[in-house]
C-alpha cells in the first residue's frame, strides 16, 4: 500500500490537500490518507466492476424469478458501500502496520531468497491460505448464534446481483477479508503482487455473484464458481469456499452446483416464462 500512498502524496495529497507542514511519513497524516485511499478505492473496485458485471454479465432474467425481493440491487449497493465504508477503519490500522515496516512484504524480486520461483509460488500459498481461512471464517458465520446478527444481511438476496458481492454486515465483512491482510505478515510477498492479488479477490468475490454458471466442464470439481456460490444463498449450508471447493469437500459441505443439473434459477425463470407464455 506504501506504492498507492507514493503516488497518491505526489500528485494529489502534498500539493492540494495538506499543508506543508505536515510530512508525509508522519502518523496523523498517513492514517488519514490511508482511509481516504482505501474507502475511495474500494468503493470505486465494488461499484466499477460491479456495474460492468451488472450490465454485460448477469442475466437479468433472474430478476423475474420470485426470490428476487422488491428493489434489490438498490438494498444490495447501499449495504455494500457502507460496508466498504465501516470496513475501511479497521483495514487502515492493517495497512498503517505494512507501511510502516512490520509485514513481510518486498520490494524488489533480488530481496527474495529464491527469486522468481518464490513469487510464483506466493500468488498459490496466498490462493490456498485464504481460501482455507475464508472456508472456516464463513462457515462460524453460519453458527446459529452468530449468524443472525451479522450473516443474514448477506442473505437476504436468495438470487444475488454482482453487487450483492460487498453487501455484508461491516464486522462480517471485515473478518471474512482479514486473511488478505494476515497472510504478508506471516509469509513473503511482493508489494505489487500484493497489490494486484488484492483487485483480483474483489473482483473475484463480484464474479461469484453475477449470475453466470458457465464453469469448463473439467474445472467444475476444483473452481467455485457463481453456480456454486448461488447454491450457498438458496441452500444455506453448502459451498463455503472462496475460489476452490478443496474445503468444501474436506469439510462434507461441497453440494454440486444445481444450475448444473438443469434445476438452477435460470431454469426456473425460463420455466415461469413458458407456463406465462402458455396461459396467454
Amino acid at each position: 500500500m506504501d506504492h498507492v500512498l507514493k503516488i497518491a502524496d505526489s500528485y494529489v495529497f502534498t500539493p492540494y490537500v495538506y499543508p506543508s507542514s505536515w510530512p508525509e511519513d508522519g502518523t496523523l497524516r498517513q492514517l488519514i490518507s490511508l482511509w481516504v485511499v482505501t474507502n475511495l478505492g474500494g468503493q470505486l473496485i465494488y461499484l466499477g466492476f460491479g456495474l460492468l458485471s451488472f450490465y454485460y454479465v448477469f442475466d437479468h432474467r433472474l430478476m423475474k424469478h420470485p426470490l428476487f425481493i422488491k428493489n434489490q440491487v438498490g438494498k444490495e449497493i447501499r449495504l455494500g458501500a457502507n460496508s466498504i465504508f465501516w470496513m475501511s477503519f479497521p483495514t487502515v490500522a492493517l495497512f498503517f502496520w505494512e507501511i510502516r515496516g512490520y509485514s513481510k512484504l518486498y520490494d524488489n524480486i533480488s530481496e527474495s531468497s529464491m527469486g522468481w520461483q518464490e513469487m510464483i509460488l506466493s500468488i498459490a500459498g496466498f490462493l490456498f491460505f485464504t481460501d482455507m481461512c475464508i472456508y472456516w471464517i464463513h462457515r462460524t458465520m453460519h453458527h446459529k448464534n452468530i449468524y443472525k446478527h451479522l450473516h443474514k444481511q448477506h442473505h437476504n438476496f436468495k438470487i444475488p446481483t454482482p453487487f450483492a458481492s460487498h453487501a455484508f454486515h461491516p464486522l462480517d465483512g471485515f473478518l471474512q477479508s482479514l486473511p488478505y491482510h494476515v497472510y504478508p505478515f506471516i509469509f513473503p510477498l511482493h508489494k505489487v503482487v500484493y497489490l494486484l492479488l488484492f483487485v483480483f479477490v474483489n473482483v473475484w468475490t463480484i464474479s461469484i455473484h453475477d449470475g453466470d454458471y458457465r464453469i469448463p466442464g473439467p474445472l467444475i470439481c476444483l473452481i467455485n464458481g457463481a453456480a456454486h456460490h448461488v447454491d450457498h444463498h438458496l441452500y444455506f449450508n453448502y459451498n463455503y469456499g472462496q475460489y476452490f471447493t478443496l474445503w468444501d469437500r474436506l469439510g462434507g459441505s461441497y453440494r454440486h452446483p444445481s444450475a448444473l443439473l438443469g434445476k438452477g434459477p435460470h431454469d426456473h425463470v425460463r420455466k415461469l416464462l413458458a407456463d406465462a407464455a402458455q396461459a396467454h
